[in-house]
């Protein structure tokens, strides 16, 4: 019998909240009564929302020289376009003087024997693994001399990821289930292999069109891909399994949302909403599970079929040895993923220093040579923490690899009331660590468990609680970090200074770094903008937002070189479908200026995410996810790109200004 009405969640894979410590949450933080904010070293006095003024975002940044005076400042024209309006059509909407051309949908075939795709979604696992992949997300532009240092801006390597599947759309009729399991393995198959990565050569002609290359560079990483595991983590009896008895690799990285790319060229994708593939029947789980939300039954119910690449998906006490099961199966997910896009024979490796949770991406500050690498990820589910890693060792230009990822200090943030931070170390050998261990009574073997349970040692240092952190990205500008709080529905605590329970439309928080070279344990911060409606919300300028760029649920962030924020947004159920904000959508903002325009509206149902531009600024990749997110098999609520009648498809959208000038 095929249903979509079973015991199995074919959802989107958010994840249920799973952090019940008693640490302060960022709205507790925010609404502490009136206080003092510190930015760039001015007192922007008390803060507030609504009924009073909010110092911090009433003007916008101003730059600041302050452990930045290496970093150049631009010159440019305000936002050069007409902003779009709201809209609900079932299209990809740009300002006047642009252009949006599709480009590689879910199903285009890109190695092997380039499988046709086929209208009724009839391919076979085999085809999928040849085939870009299912629901596109975070995305990266190399060029083809990119290793060289090179910025060629015709010819290179997209990287971009899958995050996660529509089983009623993968498939001619939806999933085939029979008494709450899963009986077609093809069926299981594909729906891995339309999971993960896809590395994809292409060109533009002479004409400003793009092609997909036949290269032997295009590559499909997907949810079976052998993985390698490196740091401290590697080896360790918590990441020990039936497939790799020593703890050292794993097969597949699963839910993929966000990246990173890394200063040597390489690709990072990062493992989000991984929980929620696993099943388990055990009632007494450990922490490492259980911290996590993993729980009785799997998302897509991979677990239910025959075979060992099905059985890892079952974290169930099985066998009284756990290098005879897959009980520690999840431990090797969770993690940060460095692909090499110009070696298609890489095996890509999980890098366990940079710590184990929902990850939404990965963002680098500047980075100097002789100093430190820095990056910082947040953890997207309710009331979860934003994390910095600073390498133990120094980068040095064309000698530097992804081994400055494997020995480092991986920090979780604590945002004071006064608008001050700290980065508190998550690190074994650290006293005031075992200190705020001790009081816990949390102990910790070594620092592969620690990073293992990433959740739980920042919940012991006393992290601040986050409306979701998702995408990163730092300010080419200032060197001011920008990220973005999506939305909590679970947040209940109001009060004058933040009246809002729950956040339904999420804000964008940012701070610099007290240490010049990003390294530091300090650090100031205030709030950049609050998303929402013309009556709740407020801009970069202090005022509310207008017709020209309400918004809600801030998703993905993007800094262009020249300075410019593009935000793009992730708004479902009734945001989506009533009120004030149409589809989901992309716009810019100024943070010199405060200037802030809606630039690109996507279809019915869609998620906006995933950016990246070619070197010359003429082209700009834009992923578009889920189009129609709620069609079945027989009935799409989109049909984006394709037309009338044919079945939604995630895809990338290529934007260009119609006179083949820079965009901006």
């Amino acid at each position: 019998m095929t249903t979509e009405n079973n015991d199995i969640l074919f959802g989107n894979g958010d994840e249920l909240p799973s952090n019940h410590s008693t640490n302060p949450h960022i709205q507790d933080v925010i609404s502490a009564g009136r206080r003092k904010v510190v930015v760039g070293g001015a007192a922007l006095g008390a803060m507030a929302f609504l009924g009073a003024a909010i110092p911090g975002l009433a003007r916008a940044a101003e730059p600041s020289a302050q452990g930045l005076k290496d970093l150049p400042f631009r010159r440019r024209t305000r936002l050069p376009f007409s902003p779009v309006a709201v809209t609900r059509a079932d299209a990809i909407t740009v300002p006047a003087g642009y252009s949006a051309t599709t480009f590689i949908p879910w199903g285009t075939p890109i190695t092997g024997s380039y499988p046709t795709w086929m209208e009724d979604a009839s391919n076979s696992a085999e085809d999928q693994a040849q085939q870009v992949g299912m629901h596109h997300d975070g995305m990266h532009f190399f060029p083809m001399n990119a290793k060289l240092g090179g910025r060629q801006s015709d010819h290179g390597l997209l990287v971009l990821n899958h995050e996660y599947i529509q089983a009623p759309l993968l498939h001619p009729n939806g999933p085939t289930v029979v008494d709450g399991k899963r009986v077609d393995v093809d069926e299981v198959r594909k729906e891995i292999n339309a999971h993960g990565v896809s590395v994809v050569e292409i060109r533009r002609g002479p004409s400003g069109d793009w092609s997909v290359l036949p290269t032997a560079r295009n590559r499909r990483i997907t949810g079976a891909t052998p993985m390698r595991i490196e740091g401290p983590a590697r080896g360790h009896a918590l990441m020990r399994t039936r497939y790799s008895p020593s703890g050292t690799s794993t097969r597949g990285t699963l839910n993929n949302c966000a990246n990173g790319h890394t200063p040597w060229g390489t690709y990072l994708t990062c493992e989000e909403n991984w929980a929620g593939y696993f099943a388990t029947a055990d009632s007494d789980l450990p922490r490492e599970l259980s911290r996590y939300g993993v729980r009785g039954s799997g998302r897509y119910g991979w677990e239910t079929v025959a075979g060992d690449e099905f059985e890892r998906f079952n974290a169930s006490h099985i066998a009284t040895d756990p290098q005879a099961d897959y009980r520690n199966e999840p431990n090797t997910f969770g993690w940060i993923v460095e692909i090499d896009p110009f070696d298609p024979n890489s095996t890509p490796v999980k890098h366990t220093a940079l710590g184990r949770f929902a990850h939404e991406g990965l963002v680098f500050a500047p980075v100097r040579p002789g100093r430190p690498v820095v990056c910082y990820s947040g953890d997207d589910s309710q009331n979860e923490y934003i994390y910095k890693y600073v390498s133990r060792d120094r980068y040095r230009p064309q000698r530097s690899d992804g081994r400055l990822l494997d020995e480092g200090t991986l920090y979780v943030a604590r945002f004071n009331t006064d608008g001050s931070g700290d980065w508190l170390a998550l690190d074994h050998a650290d006293p005031a660590f075992q200190r705020a261990c001790e009081a816990a009574g949390v102990q910790f073997a070594d620092q592969g468990e620690v990073l293992i349970n990433t959740r739980l040692a920042a919940d012991v240092v006393g992290a601040t609680k986050m409306d979701r952190p998702e995408w990163g990205a730092v300010n080419p500008d200032s060197g001011e970090v920008y990220f973005t709080l999506t939305n909590n529905s679970g947040r209940k605590e109001t009060d004058a200074s933040n009246p809002r329970a729950p956040n339904a439309f999420g804000h964008i928080i940012r701070w610099r770094e007290a240490s010049r070279d990003f390294a530091g344990t300090r650090f100031n911060w205030d709030i950049y903008l609050l998303a929402g409606p013309q009556d709740n919300s407020r801009g970069p300028k202090g005022r509310a937002l207008d017709e020209s760029n309400i918004m809600a649920s801030p998703d993905g962030l993007w800094f262009d070189d020249e300075g410019r924020l593009w935000i793009q947004t992730d708004m479902s159920g009734s945001q989506l479908r009533s009120g004030p904000f149409g589809n989901n959508q992309m716009l810019v903002s100024d943070p010199r200026t405060g200037e802030t325009k809606r630039f690109l509206v996507g279809p019915q149902g869609a998620e906006v995410t995933g950016i990246t531009a070619t070197p010359d600024f003429r082209t700009l990749f834009v992923n578009i996810q889920h189009p129609g997110e709620d069609s079945t098999a027989t009935n799409y609520t989109s049909t984006w790109p394709d037309g009338p009648g044919r079945r939604p498809r995630s895809a990338t959208v290529i934007v260009t200004r119609d006179d083949g000038k820079r965009l901006m």
